[in-house]
């Protein structure tokens, strides 16, 4: 980020927008002005927040500022006027709400930077990154819970593409451990004509839309040499990634649900997807350092994969298909390679479940009313 401090010219405050009642008098800063994080803060301000986007550089800000419209990220989308931009630089200190729309290799930068700086006591961190944090592989509520405490703590998961959001609405989901939390930020997105699912799961839809991302990727390198087999790799990843998510306490319904398999959909769906273009490339010999740049934003699923990856083998999860997913973006791994090991692995074999014998019904209910008539006596 630019360590610079704003100048006159660059943070631009528009005309104040009419006092509403909380929670529309609130703050909200949204950390980093992609696609994403742009058209979330035009929604958190239809919301009803008062809302700043905040730029990686001085220089980005002059322009969105100048231009009431990020020409860069998301062409089309007029800037509401009373949306205030400024660079990062600029810090959080007065905001209810910080949300990082940052990509995934930058979290651990910017949660470092919110830890050492002017955080309000209260302010609610909300992650909507759908990548890991490095260097250990953390979803990032992880993170964020062990340097703030849970309660103050949230994500937004859910299929959710820049365009669409901002002018036909998505399917977001709002997660936290704070039920308040949770509500707050459903009901804002509500008042801007988003339908939002309040989840109790942080973990479980973080992973979901980091399992979402390396099955795009996975499914787009695949892709070309059939489709049962792009079909094999992205399920295969979404039960490693499962597996994984077990482990740290997350419910299977946030890999079923809008965060995972809805927004799998969305993704597959979309020939403008970054992270399935990302898999296509790679299929087609592009290195992956050279990927970013081609595309012209960063690419979540280049940067979480093997983080992703080497969490899996530290908590000894089998994941054959993703960690040769990640010697496939090392290029490690030739494509030809990569596409037998995924027609070839077999999941783990299911837990079975011995059927009670029967009559087993009967000799419970015995046993308890035996117990029950003993205790009386």
């Amino acid at each position: 980020m630019d360590e610079r401090e704003p100048t006159a010219s660059t943070a631009v405050r528009a005309p104040r927008a009419r006092s509403l009642s909380t929670p529309g008098s609130r703050r909200a800063t949204v950390i980093g002005a992609g696609s994403f994080g742009t058209a979330l803060a035009v929604l958190l301000d239809r919301g009803g927040l008062r809302t700043t986007l905040q730029t990686r550089t001085v220089e980005q800000a002059a322009a969105l500022a100048a231009d009431r419209e990020n020409r860069v990220y998301l062409r089309g989308v007029a800037l509401p006027g009373t949306l205030r931009i400024e660079p990062a630089s600029a810090g959080v200190a007065r905001a209810d709400y910080v949300f990082l729309a940052v990509p995934s290799r930058g979290l651990a930068d910017v949660i470092g930077r919110l830890a050492e700086g002017e955080l309000g006591r209260r302010t609610a961190i909300v992650s909507v990154a759908k990548g890991l944090v490095a260097p250990a592989g953390l979803p990032p509520t992880v993170d964020l819970r062990e340097r703030f405490g849970a309660e103050r703590v949230a994500c937004i998961g859910g299929p959710a593409h820049a365009q669409e959001m901002v002018h036909h609405g998505a399917g977001l989901v709002a997660a936290s451990s704070s039920e308040e939390l949770a509500s707050a930020l459903a009901a804002v997105f509500t008042r801007a004509g988003v339908v939002c699912e309040r989840s109790d799961d942080a973990v479980g839809v973080e992973l979901a839309g980091v399992a979402k991302n390396a099955a795009a990727l996975a499914a787009g390198a695949t892709e070309a040499q059939g489709l049962n087999a792009a079909g094999a790799a992205a399920g295969h990843i979404f039960a490693e990634v499962w597996r994984f998510a077990a482990q740290l306490g997350a419910r299977p319904e946030s890999m079923i649900g809008l965060a995972g398999a809805g927004d799998l959909l969305a993704t597959a769906l979309a020939r403008e997807s970054r992270n399935r273009r990302a898999g296509e490339l790679l299929a087609e010999g592009v290195p992956a350092a050279e990927i970013p740049s081609g595309i012209g934003q960063a690419v979540e699923a280049l940067e979480s994969v093997p983080l992703l990856a080497a969490a899996l083998a530290a908590a000894q999860v089998g994941a054959p298909v993703t960690s040769a997913l990640a010697r496939l973006i090392a290029g490690e791994l030739p494509l030809n390679d990569w596409v037998k090991l995924v027609r070839a692995t077999v999941p783990p074999p299911a837990l079975w479940r011995r059927r009670p014998r029967p009559g087993f019904v009967r000799r419970l209910w015995r046993s308890i009313v035996s117990r029950e008539r003993a205790s009386a006596g």
